[in-house]
Order: structure tokens, then sequence, then C-alpha cells
């Protein structure tokens, strides 16, 4: 069972659910204030770590550091006017900028008490003075307006300052649950998000605005949690959660096939390099058997990349193509416990994929696979379907697949409506991929890099998740929760692989030899 620490750091809500939870603290008799205290005294403590930590990698000590207080006018305001006075207490030199004539009464109050305590106070940008680092809290949780001048020209300024800047639970500026840029935002070098994650914190579009992301857990109970949301919760992917899923430790009495029969059915003369990388990914998941069909010309290549591996060929057009699946005498499509089917395709093989659909295996599909659905019609076609589907599109692919659904603003609410009409998890790539079940369920891989926007990167990814996929069909493992480690697994592979090689240096071929090393180093 989860610990309450780890539980909490996996939680994603949208502004309303943290406006629900948040009323049944206070109804529960936590006054405001005591928790604007609270939360304060926690961000404070890590606004002074921070600034310790930095002080000790720079040549240049400050004795007396010089903090901007950025104040807005509701609670995320007043949050900040707390900092500035624990700031002003423990030494620190301290400005405020409050440029809203109206605030609510307790920042009110606590502006005043900071001017009493001879703290700055400015209303006009070109008055500020200079400072170490700013800590924007301008806007909390909740904004939906889009910023104007002239606080929006203070924000664009503030930007070029180039100072550290701490945010408050979001950049101000952010829509909380899309991401969104509302007019202009503040980028941030820290976020500091209040309580659970935002929604928005874990959106690809407000990556270049979240800096380094933490949580300040403030104790809020579980069973408000829970109350408010219920089984339908959003969350974050982590190590140990992915971990948990990972078919280790083997029993000590197995064998190949107790450990899984996956067969991928990829390739052509003119990408054969896909089938290779999807192979690469299958053999770094452990599979207990991996079966390879691809045109008849690759077999022979794919045998000297993967001699532990049954490959084989099948009948081919006259571009290279798959023209028939043909399998081993007396091997069925239900003779595996798990199919993957896309890379290197071409779309020549649409007879190839419609049978693959009409079988009753657990089946990842990936892009030619994915195309080839799309001019099939993907929510007809897979409602008819019986076994586990897992369709793991980009971007693009994502948009023919759900041409009616795809929204580039909000990817949770697309992938959940996709994986609600489809009956298929889908997995959207990107910075931060998105997976979501048919019942509503929500996974969100905090953590990438650039250095797997490459080529075959996704290959790779298809690969590892068949692997997975059919090492734990039989072992009663949530199919999402097999997604959601493979979508892990491969971004820590990126992940550490580039921190050695550069994001430059993390080819396809590279990131299947780091698989491996992620699990070794955790296990």
């Amino acid at each position: 069972m989860l610990k309450r620490k780890e539980h909490i750091s996996q939680i994603i809500v949208t502004a309303a659910q943290m406006r629900d939870i948040e009323a049944r603290i206070f109804a529960a008799g936590m006054p405001v204030s005591a928790l604007m205290e609270k939360v304060a005294g926690l961000i404070t403590r890590r606004i002074q770590d921070i600034f310790a930590q930095a002080s000790q990698q720079s040549t240049v000590t400050l004795l007396s550091p010089q903090a901007g207080i950025l104040v807005g006018p509701g609670h995320n305001g007043g949050d900040a006017l707390v900092v500035a006075r624990e700031l002003h207490f423990s030494g620190y030199k301290v400005w405020i900028y409050s440029p809203f004539d109206k605030l609510k009464e307790l920042t009110s109050q606590h502006l005043q008490y900071a001017q009493s305590l001879g703290i700055p106070c400015y209303q006009d940008i070109e008055q500020l003075p200079n400072c170490d680092f700013l800590v924007d809290g301008l806007f909390g949780f909740g904004l939906e307006r889009t910023i104007t001048d002239p606080i929006a020209a203070a924000i664009n300024q503030f930007n070029l300052w180039n100072k550290p800047i701490i945010s408050i639970d979001l950049p101000s500026g952010l829509h909380t649950d899309t991401g969104e840029v509302l007019g202009t935002a503040i980028r941030a070098t820290y976020t500091l998000c209040l309580g659970l994650w935002k929604q928005g914190l874990l959106q690809d579009q407000a990556l270049d605005y979240v800096g380094k992301a933490e949580l300040i857990d403030f104790d809020i109970p579980l069973a408000d949690v829970q109350a408010v949301l219920g089984n339908a919760a959003i969350k974050r992917i982590t190590s140990a959660t992915a971990l948990s899923t990972l078919p280790l430790p083997r029993p000590p009495v197995t064998h190949k096939y107790k450990e899984g029969h996956l067969l991928l059915i990829c390739g052509s003369r003119r990408y054969a390099g896909g089938a290779i990388l999807t192979a690469l990914g299958a053999r770094g998941s452990g599979v207990g058997m991996l079966s390879i069909a691809v045109p008849e010309s690759l077999k022979h290549l794919l045998v000297s990349h993967l001699p532990e591996a049954l490959v084989i060929g099948c009948p081919e057009t006259e571009t290279g193509a798959f023209a028939q699946l043909q399998l081993p005498e007396r091997t069925e499509l239900s003779s595996f416990s798990a199919i993957a089917i896309g890379p290197g395709l071409t779309k020549d093989a649409t007879s190839i994929v419609q049978e693959v659909l009409a079988s009753d295996r657990p089946l990842v599909v990936d892009a030619d696979g994915l195309n080839i659905l799309a001019q099939l019609g993907t929510i007809p076609t897979l409602q008819k379907r019986q076994a586990a589907t897992i369709l793991t599109p980009h971007t693009g692919e994502f948009a023919r697949l759900f041409p009616d659904i795809a929204d580039a603003k909000d990817r949770v609410k697309a992938v959940r409506e996709a994986a609600a009409r489809s009956g298929a998890v889908v997995l959207l790539k990107g910075a931060r991929t998105a997976i979501a079940n048919p019942q509503g369920a929500v996974w969100i891989n905090p953590e990438s890099t650039p250095a797997l926007a490459r080529g075959g990167s996704g290959d790779v990814l298809t690969g590892l998740l068949g692997g997975l996929l059919a090492q734990g069909v039989n072992k009663e493992i949530p199919v999402e929760d097999i997604v959601a480690t493979a979508a892990w697994w491969h971004a820590q592979a990126g992940i550490l692989a580039a921190s050695e090689r550069t994001e430059l240096g993390v080819d396809a071929f590279t990131l299947s030899q780091y698989l491996l090393r992620v699990i070794a180093g955790q296990w």
C-alpha cells in the first residue's frame, strides 16, 4: 500500500477540484489565516534552501540577499506577503510590488503589516530597486481571464530582468487546467506547487514557463482528496508506481513462455530500421519469447541483430511491403500473449492490420498501423474488438484517428475522450505523455527529455510496451498501469542517456541500449 506522501505526489487536480478540496478543509474548521501561515512558512524555507544551494555553487557570496515580492490581489498574494515578512525577519532585504488597488481582506492585512515593518512597497514597476531573485505571487490557481496591461507589461518586464523567479503554486498567467498562456505569463525558474499538482503544469504548452516544479505538501487530508476526486483521478507516473508494475522479481521456477510471447509485425524494405528498433525495444523488456514477422527480404537482417528471436519471413509486394501474414505451421495469432503492429509497415499492409484487429489478442498499434486504423474508421473498428487495445499516437496521428476530438489546448481532456469513445487505452505522446483508459482514469508522465525527439524513439517504445504487455497479460495487471510503466521506463532511458551523451547523442539505437541500465539502477 502506498504511503501518504507517495499517494499525494501522484495526484493531479483541476482548479475546480482544488477549490472543492480547500472548501472541505475550511468547512472542517481550518482557519484560512492559519493555512496561509503554514503554507507560506513551507515556501519560505524552500526558498531559503534554494538560495543557499545557489550561493554554495557561486563564486560570489551575498551577505544580505535581496528579494523582490510580486503581490496579487488574492490569497496567492497573501502567501507572497507572508513570505516577504519571513524573509525580512531572516535578514533578507525585501521589497514588495503590489500594483492592485483592491485586495482580499486577509491579503490587505498582511500588506499593512509588512509596511509597518518598514518593508518598502511599490505600485510602479519603474520605481523598483534591484534584487537577486523574485517571488511571484501575482495570480494563483483558477485564473481564466487574459492578462492585460499594465500587469501584462510588468510581467514581460520581469521576464526580461534575467533574475531567478520562484512562482507560488503556478506561474502567473497560466491557465490552471490547460497550461495555456493567458496573454502573457511569468517564466519561472522554480514553481512551488501547493498541496496537489495542478493539471496545467503537466501540459506541453506550459513547460516553457514552469521551470523546475516541486510540490509543497501542506498535509491535505487524503479523505478530502478522495471525497472530491473519487475514482476519476488524474495521476502522475512516479518511479515507485512504475517499478511496482514491472514483472520483477521472477519466480524461481519459470520458463520462456510463462514470461510472455510477443509477436511483432513491422517493417518493410523501405523502413527496415523500424523493425529493428521495435525489436530492440521488445528485447529490452525482458519478454520470454519474441517472434518478429517481417517481409521476407528483411529476415536475414533481423536475425543478424536479434539472433535470439524467432524471425518469420512473410510474402512481400514488389516494393518490399507485407503482402500476407504467413505464420509458421500450427501457429495462429491466438498462440501469442500479445501483438504489436505498425512501425515501418507502410499503408500497403492494410489487410494485415485488419486481420490483427480481428484477433482476440491484446494489441499495441503504432505508426502505420494507426494510419491504417484511421482510414478504416477508428471508433467503429475498435468497438468491435473484445481484447485490450493500446494506441500510441503522436499529435498528428491522434488528429487523424480522432479528428473531432483533438484539442491542442487540453491534451488530458482529448485523450480521456478518445479512450472513452474508442474503448482503447490511448497513449498520446509528447513532452508530457498522457495516457487514458476507457473508464476515465488518466496517467501523465511528468519527466521526459527533448533527446527523444528523434526518428525511431517511438519504435523503441512500441517494442518495450509490447514486451511488457506480453509479460503482464496473465498477471492481472491493469493494462493502463503497464502502459504507464512503459512510458516512464522509455523516458527515463532517454534522460539517463542524455545525461551521459547530451541531448544530441541519443539516437534510437542508443536509447534501446539504456533501457536495462535504468532498471539495473533502480532494482
